[in-house]
């Protein structure tokens, strides 16, 4: 017969190896919903995509320039992991009130403030540091795309006024800039079409996510569009940044025949999408089916801008 102490010991020690091992994966998780992961891997593509063609446009062979790939890649996911972390520290008054927000370590407790805070901090200074190795510019364009929303977005506009959404988008639409800059420092043409669309697919992605928790920006006291004003005019505003992203892929034709088929394909159908919402009887359905149409959106059009480039680049 098993001597009882035995058992118990054993079954004790079980316990404590899961306990530790689901801690471990509990800050984890908290860890990467404090960084905001999904937003650093969206945000890498188009940095991404910006750093390709920078290398296609200047004939530039990526594997003479492996080790600017690293910094700039790294050093853009440190600069926006450092803002995320800030500007969770910042809105931990008002994240509990959202369904979306309300489990941030900022919230739960789990990470002590002042690490955050120290984290956003050593994030983005670091990030900055790592991004001045690839080009001067290409940090002060990273540095701009922080203080945009950290403190314009984040600390002045997003408790006071509508256009917080237009005023973060100026943030979202660095990335790809990041990117060509570490190869090319120069104002190049393509690199402004590529911020220009970055800069006007945002509104209408972060109003359709507005209008899907419309309730929860209205108990935080947050005034989007759709809270301040209504579905009508929300939906006028975002059929309009949509149109405007229309022309923009003619811009870069020398990109090819198939990319402009695709990215005509894509501002076709969601304009048509946009328009359909003025006569849906469900928007909050609606309001989904745009903010799944943009995550689709932006992926397939600059993962397009670097397939059609891939056999020159390589070569």
């Amino acid at each position: 017969m098993d001597n009882p102490r035995t058992v118990d010991t054993s079954s004790s020690q079980f316990v404590d190896r899961t306990a530790a091992r689901d801690g471990s994966s509990s800050l984890w998780s908290d860890f990467l919903a404090l960084i905001k992961i999904g937003i650093i891997n969206s945000n890498l593509i188009t940095t991404f995509a910006g750093f390709w063609l920078a290398l296609y446009f200047t004939d530039t062979s990526p594997f003479d320039v492996w080790h600017i790939f690293l910094l700039t890649m790294l050093g853009t996911a440190f600069v926006i992991a450092g803002g995320c972390v800030i500007n969770n520290y910042v809105d931990r008054d008002i994240d509990h009130v959202m369904s979306r927000t309300k489990k941030r370590p900022t919230v739960t407790g789990t990470i002590s403030l002042p690490a955050i805070l120290f984290m956003g901090i050593a994030f983005t200074v670091s990030g900055l540091a790592l991004l001045f190795f690839t080009t001067p510019l290409a940090a002060a364009i990273a540095l701009f795309g922080w203080f945009t929303y950290v403190v314009l977005y984040t600390m002045w506009s997003k408790r006071r006024y509508t256009l917080n959404t237009i005023i973060g988008s100026f943030s979202g639409a660095v990335p790809p800039l990041i990117g060509w800059t570490a190869i090319d420092p120069t104002w190049h043409p393509v690199a402004l079409v590529l911020f220009l669309i970055m800069f006007f697919w945002q509104p209408p992605h972060f109003l359709a996510l507005a209008m899907m928790k419309m309730k929860e920006y209205r108990e935080a006291g947050i005034p989007m569009l759709p809270v301040v004003y209504g579905f009508p005019i929300t939906k006028r505003q975002m059929a309009v940044y949509i149109a405007v992203l229309l022309p923009l892929p003619f811009y870069l034709g020398s990109l090819g025949t198939i990319f402009l088929i695709i990215a005509t394909s894509l501002n076709t159908a969601w304009l048509v999408l946009a328009i359909a919402g003025f006569f849906v009887q469900d928007n909050l359905k609606w309001a989904r089916w745009m903010f799944v149409f943009s995550l689709n959106y932006l992926t397939i059009l600059f993962l397009t801008m670097v397939f059609v480039t891939m056999p020159s680049v390589i070569n």
